[in-house]
């Protein structure tokens, strides 16, 4: 894996940036521009904010001294808002926004949701169903010549033959119903640095290649170079016997011509020469960079599940950037065949580069054109922080794996603290509350592999599972410091990490839980178990419950040592692939016992490309090899089943009772439906759920009842919350 240039080497911002990335013509005029280089296409709000993915990408473009533009949440209902700012120069950058538009849209019931926080006054409708496909093709209407690229989280879950949720069938990459000239992929940066310069510079989109983290539709056949080559999916992993795989370490006579005709030997036989070890793995690693992998056509993972779930498992062991592979598959057959081709993901981006990126010169504000409208995401991360990205868990419900991959990127510290000032001193409403220092994760901040030989060469899908790699470096010292000057700031009176933690990573670190218990929680702590049995918590990659437990001891512990009254607010998910209707009664008694009484809880949903969305799919294990006898992954798939599991999350709530009593008739467990302690139901329903204390105001009034004792729910909505875990 070559170090590329840094992506700040051909900046060349303007003299002066715009206050905001002009969304009119009007705007345009006022900086003096006839056209853009590069116009932005978003699902959200335009909020100049690096939280947001338009503001990042549109400040990246503009330190290379490009014209960006945006539009934000067109009517896509005709091509005329597309042509607001006119026809791009370079291309358009076309993007859902932050989250999936059918994720933003549809809860995992598939009910339309009646709010979408990415929107001025949380307006619900604002976007359509599949967003990046519908702007693209309105794009492309309105300019056929344009160069259209599509991105964001969207585009990354969907860059080959997925299995789609919300249509309950396998569709084909978005990049053919898109009709796009390009698909970048995972975080972007790199690979759209490189773009504009090479299109500025006046090469064809059509002939641009070699861009690691980019997708292209491609001729059936095409090969970069003559000393590529290409290799079916299944000779590494076929479904089935497995037949024995070569030596590579046999040593055969030369072959070549050369060797055949060497003089001096009349018998023909060759002398062997021992081929040193360093000279055997560069001549691996020389051939690995120059094969491409086959998966299974659509047309076969469309149907066939075996096929569907081995192409699953392949995609994911070349994930690495250190040892990926491209990857080509087929889709459709004949004449009309095309190949949708896959380089190797991006490097991930320096400490430096990271620094660059977020320290472009945001507003951190909307665009002045919402003026008082409220945008809930907005309100929900104006006073934090960002300070890494990517998440090595591997958990396998969750798509940061599959978009920002597994290896963190990680800001500086003084980069940091340089953005809590910008906070103090620029954004409105700042009262001196940091509200997180976070990321996917709240503490993966500066971790990495030991050796970076050993990561580049890794193929695990997860650094902590089964158990925390003995490779990784977990020391959390580097972020007790940032925490300690974060909160001796002027102006700052508190920091408080409203990210997700890592609990068994954190247990490593007695000295970190005691820092944020002690001084940045602000009451409740989220963490996410997601739940107790082993063979539920195998399917997801998380750890066993036992990690919980060590983690609350040291939760209690430091609390009364701070003298504080603090709890924790787990989460969980119900009907996961491979849960049981046992499993979540377990889970429902565990809960009874330890006294929780959760109110934000999680139905699994199944999005495009995560593992565990293949179990759903397939009822397959792509965690291991995948045959047709290989093991069968059991999953809640019918309406009320699934209603069911959830249920069991929230037993105290009178109104889910009826469900849960019919449930565990049917499971055989009657026996704990009664009024006794050891029962989980009352046999009887109360005549009214309406009073003070009630399950059904406690409902409407939104809070979370922990140990038994109902606190302020979190500000971040339960839906952001969930995008954020994934």
């Amino acid at each position: 894996m070559n170090t590329p240039d840094p992506i700040f080497a051909r900046a060349r911002p303007p003299a002066s940036a715009a206050p905001f990335l002009p969304m009119s013509r009007a705007e345009m005029a006022r900086l003096g521009w006839n056209a853009c280089d590069v116009v932005l296409v978003t699902g959200d709000a335009y909020i100049d904010h690096p939280s947001f993915g338009m503001a990042l990408v549109g400040r990246l473009l503009e330190a290379l001294g490009l014209r960006v533009g945006i539009i934000s949440q067109p009517d896509w209902k005709s091509a005329d808002p597309f042509r607001a700012l006119g026809r791009p120069r370079l291309f358009f950058g076309i993007t859902a926004g932050n989250m999936d538009s059918l994720v933003n849209r549809y809860t995992a019931d598939r009910k339309i949701r009646s709010d979408d926080a990415y929107t001025p006054g949380a307006e619900a409708g604002r976007r359509p169903d599949r967003a990046v496909t519908v702007y693209a093709q309105r794009a492309r209407e309105a300019y056929p010549d344009a160069n259209i690229v599509i991105g964001s989280i969207e585009a990354s879950l969907r860059r080959i033959a997925h299995y789609d949720y919300w249509s309950d069938k396998v569709r084909r990459s978005v990049l053919l119903d898109s009709k796009a000239d390009m698909l970048l992929f995972g975080n972007a940066e790199r690979a759209l640095v490189a773009l504009a310069v090479r299109l500025q510079a006046g090469e064809s989109i059509d002939t641009i290649r070699d861009l690691r983290g980019t997708a292209f539709m491609a001729k059936p056949g095409w090969l970069p170079g003559p000393d590529w080559c290409e290799q079916d999916s299944l000779t590494l992993d076929r479904p089935g016997p497995i037949e024995a795989h070569p030596d590579p370490y046999a040593m055969e006579a030369d072959r070549s011509p050369s060797a055949e005709g060497t003089a001096g030997n009349s018998s023909g036989a060759q002398p062997i020469r021992i081929v040193p070890a360093a000279e055997r793995a560069a001549a691996r690693r020389a051939q690995r960079a120059l094969t491409v992998i086959r998966l299974p056509a659509f047309e076969a993972v469309s149907v066939d599940p075996v096929m569907y779930a081995h192409a699953s498992r392949v995609f994911h062991l070349e994930s690495n950037p250190g040892n990926a592979r491209a990857m080509v598959q087929a889709h459709g057959e004949g004449p009309g065949r095309r190949d949708v081709w896959l380089n190797p993901p991006p490097i991930p981006l320096s400490t430096e580069e990271m620094d660059f990126v977020f320290g472009r010169p945001y507003a951190r504000q909307p665009h002045p054109a919402y003026g008082d409208a409220r945008i809930p995401a907005w309100e929900m991360i104006r006073f934090s922080v960002n300070i890494m990205r990517g998440c090595f868990g591997g958990c396998t419900f969750c798509s940061i794996t599959e978009h920002e991959g597994r290896i963190i990127q990680s800001r500086s510290e003084a980069s940091i603290l340089r953005e809590i000032e910008e906070i103090r001193d620029k954004t409105p409403g700042f009262a001196g509350h940091v509200t997180d220092l976070g990321g996917p994760t709240a503490n993966m901040y500066r971790m990495a592999c030991k050796d970076p030989k050993i990561e580049s060469a890794c193929r695990r899908l997860s650094c902590v599972y089964p158990g925390i790699c003995e490779n990784l470096n977990t020391d959390h010292a580097p972020l007790v410091s940032l925490y300690r000057k974060a909160r001796a700031i002027p102006g700052v009176k508190r920091v408080t990490i409203g990210s997700g933690l890592r609990y068994d990573l954190a247990v490593r670190s007695p000295e970190y839980v005691r820092e944020l218990v002690t001084h940045h929680v602000s009451g409740l702590l989220k963490i996410a178990p997601e739940h107790t049995e082993e063979g539920t918590l195998a399917k997801m990659m998380k750890p066993g419950i036992g990690a919980y437990d060590e983690f609350e001891a040291m939760f209690e512990k430091f609390s009364k040592q701070a003298g504080k009254k603090q709890h924790l607010v787990p989460y969980f998910i119900a009907a996961h692939p491979g849960c049981s209707d046992e499993d979540m009664l377990r889970l429902a008694l565990w809960l009874k016992k330890k006294g929780f009484r959760p109110d934000q809880v999680q139905t699994f949903m199944p999005t495009p490309m995560a593992m565990a969305t293949t179990m759903y799919h397939t009822r397959k294990n792509p965690l291991r090899k995948v045959s047709a006898d290989s093991e069968v992954v059991e999953t809640a798939r019918a309406g009320k089943l699934r209603k069911f599991h959830k249920a069991l999350l929230r037993w105290h709530d009178p109104e889910n009772w009826p469900l849960i009593r019919e449930g565990l008739t049917r499971m055989g467990r009657a026996d704990l439906i009664g009024s006794r302690p050891e029962h989980l139901v009352p046999r009887h329903q109360p005549t009214t759920l309406i009073g003070p204390g009630g399950a059904a105001a406690s409902n409407r009034a939104g809070i979370v009842a922990t140990r038994s004792r109902p606190v302020a729910a979190p500000a971040r909505t339960s839906r952001v919350a969930a995008k954020r875990r994934g």
